[in-house]
């Protein structure tokens, strides 16, 4: 067994290997605080047939590590949640790059959360021991690296700051990297400006590089030698065949300013050179792809960075054509379609009550928490023209729409003082690059055109780069193709005065923090000019909301009050419901929460509500109804099941012989409550009423 054990940023770190999971390739503890991941790495030793990298990363909570049992009738974890499908994202995009060109066996990582004390985060716990599990194993891997989180407390920046830190920080960012680069940042912020963000990731990378020197003391101890792998060989003979029937008409086919029209011309130029060549170089068809490929990336970054051309014609820092339409569907809440190039994004909103909201069980808290705002992206097949089957969200699909949602939510309003649960979804209905950034701006259209009291509207942009030496170009709204063939991947969403979420991810070492803060003054620069467009169609949210959407009252009542408001087996408040229309919520605290489509529905349900929970007022007039006579005078009903007396010499000026004679059941009178005695008994009077 092998140990090192520091503190970092203030507590206490241990890394241990050799104890546990020891037939995997590479196996360490992790214990952060009593937070404990178990991180694991294991290789096939044949390569795979398929044409990209397989690399799987798995991260699981155990309920047992904050001493929960599951839910659910057969109490056990089942498919991940949401958390664990994002924290399984966060561990892959810093590792993927890190592997060598043409290594294509399969390799899978498992990040297990084992002890969860609700103070320290493990999901950058985990790339940690993931860093350790492969650099320790006979995986090739081009590590170390690692990640940390950075907050920002009334203008200190905090490294791994705890769940209850964070509750004051106005900043959340998880950024990763190896001693030399950042390689990877997520998170969000509350409309922090470009220059702060920058200077925080350079916080975080000191912590980073401490964080990898800790490893550094354990890896000579513990590491096994690598691997033989046989990369993919390329004959010189294919790649000089292929360069002569291909080079010419790639850079032809890129030029195509379709998206569609450039891939097809691309497809056939892939058919007619390997069916060129199958005679020559029967059984090369892989490595004739391979230089197709080479040749494609290569010709897509010579032209930027020579002539300052992309595939679209588009200048560098050229944003593509934007349209925004919002109010397209009558009887949803609030919609919006936002469509930027070939890329589209349909955004709806629905309002909802208490009842809509997602429960959450997570490790990270004692009890169930609630969400009150969702936002789900969706990229169906016909989007890319493509034909696929449809299995449920990706994590593509989790990861985009948690992007989206960080962007949004410190612009909603406080739940107090607009209750509803609000849902967006963003169907991409068309996709050429930054469907996740469109979906910030439909949303915000969406949300404006709803009704929903925002702060601000956001929007969001997708920024790339070549890097070939020297050269740097950094690009402005990415495409797909670029996306895909260049350098970084920056998303930067946000308001006029600052960034609420930003998703950066780099495939090359070397990217200096002067290039960051270039790509994110022109991802501001941009920013300002898409809200431009968007502000033409509309600026403020509206006055209004739909009305199809359900008008909510909020009001607080003495929480002794509640089993009357219930009812006896919830007869009451199914009564209110039932004549009113109205959907009512009682929580334990007494607040009680209306909603109905009609407005005066609602207000009807608040009224039979604040009767029955209605303390009397002395002084007070009130409308009765008389229960019962006596001899004596009259019972008067002043509120639900509150009575009170209204003694003959009070029914009327002058004398009163029989009650009757002024008051019979079932009349309908004005009382004033004269006074309460020290059993709860009330007095009434209709003389001082009248």
């Amino acid at each position: 067994m092998h140990r090192v054990e520091e503190t970092f940023a203030g507590r206490r770190l241990v890394i241990e290997t050799g104890r546990v999971a020891r037939q995997a390739h590479g196996a360490c503890l992790v214990q952060y605080g009593e937070t404990v991941v178990l991180c694991t790495a294991v290789v096939n030793d044949q390569p795979t047939s398929l044409p990209f990298f397989p690399l799987t990363v798995e991260y699981r909570e155990r309920s047992y590590a904050a001493g929960k049992i599951p839910g659910g009738f057969i109490k056990r974890e089942g498919r991940p949640s949401e958390k664990e499908i994002l924290s399984a994202r966060q561990i892959d995009r810093p590792i993927r790059p890190l592997f060598p060109d043409g290594f294509m066996h399969e390799v899978q990582v498992f990040v297990y959360v084992l002890s969860a004390d609700q103070e320290n985060d493990a999901d950058v716990l985990g790339l940690l021991g993931t860093s350790v599990a492969l650099n320790m194993s006979k995986i090739p891997f081009a590590g170390p690296v690692a990640a940390v989180r950075i907050g920002r407390i009334q203008g200190q920046w905090v490294l791994n700051p705890t769940f209850q830190q964070l509750e004051f920080s106005d900043v959340d960012i998880v950024v990763a990297g190896t001693e030399k680069a950042i390689t990877m940042v997520e998170g969000g912020a509350i409309e922090v400006p470009e220059e702060e963000i920058a200077e925080g990731l350079l916080v975080a990378h000191k912590g980073i590089r401490e964080l990898i020197r800790i490893q550094q003391k354990l890896l000579p101890e513990v590491s096994v030698p690598k691997m033989e792998w046989k990369p993919l060989e390329v004959p010189e003979e294919v790649r000089r065949r292929v360069e002569e029937l291909a080079r010419n008409r790639i850079a032809e086919s890129l030029n195509l300013r379709e998206k569609a029209e450039r891939n097809q011309a691309l497809a056939a130029l892939r058919e007619d050179v390997l069916a060129a060549l199958a005679e020559e170089f029967p059984g090369q068809e892989q490595a004739v792809d391979a230089v197709l490929s080479e040749i494609e990336k290569e010709t897509m970054r010579r032209q930027i960075l020579e002539r300052g051309e992309r595939a679209d014609g588009r200048r560098p820092d050229e944003i593509r054509p934007i349209t925004c339409e919002v109010g397209l569907l009558p009887r949803t809440h609030g919609s919006a379609l936002f469509t930027r190039g070939q890329t589209q994004a349909l955004a709806v909103v629905t309002l909802g009550t208490t009842a809509d909201e997602q429960r959450i069980d997570s490790i990270d808290v004692p009890q169930e928490v609630s969400k009150s705002f969702m936002l789900h992206y969706n990229f169906p097949p016909f989007a890319t023209g493509e034909v696929k089957p449809v299995r449920g969200p990706s994590r593509r699909e989790y990861g985009h729409g948690a992007l989206a949602e960080r962007a949004i939510q410190p612009l909603l309003p406080p739940y107090e003082e607009f209750p509803y649960t609000i849902r967006v979804v963003s169907d991409i209905l068309e996709s050429n690059g930054s469907s996740s950034m469109a979906s910030v701006c439909g949303a915000s259209l969406a949300l404006m055109d709803a009704g929903v009291p925002i702060r601000a509207a956001c929007a969001g942009v997708a920024m790339g780069l070549i890097k070939e030496g020297d050269k740097v170009v950094v690009l402005t709204d990415i495409l797909g193709l670029e996306d895909a063939l260049g350098d970084m991947d920056f998303k930067v969403a946000g308001t006029r005065k600052g960034v609420t979420s930003i998703q950066m991810d780099i495939k090359i070492e070397g990217l200096t923090i002067e290039i960051m803060r270039e790509a994110l003054e022109r991802a501001r620069e941009a920013r300002m000019y898409i809200l431009d467009v968007m502000d033409q169609t509309i600026a403020t949210p509206r006055s209004e909301l739909s009305r199809y959407a359900p008008r909510i009252i909020t009001m607080q009542i003495n929480p002794d009050k509640i089993g009357e408001v219930i009812g006896p087996k919830g007869r009451t408040i199914r009564g209110i419901q039932e004549e009113t229309g109205a959907e009512i919520n009682v929580d334990d605290s007494g607040l009680v929460t209306i909603a109905c489509v009609s407005a005066e529905g609602g207000e009807r349900a608040r009224q039979m509500i604040e009767a029955i929970v209605q303390e009397p007022e002395i002084g007070r007039v009130y409308e009765g109804v008389v229960k019962s006579t006596t001899s004596f005078g009259a019972f008067v009903e002043i509120l639900p099941g509150v009575e009170g007396l209204v003694h003959i010499s009070e029914l009327q000026e002058g004398r009163t012989e029989r009650t009757e004679d002024v008051l019979k059941k079932g009349d309908v009178t004005r009382v004033k409550l004269l006074s309460i005695d020290e059993k709860g008994r009330l007095r009434l009077s209709r003389k001082a009423a009248l």
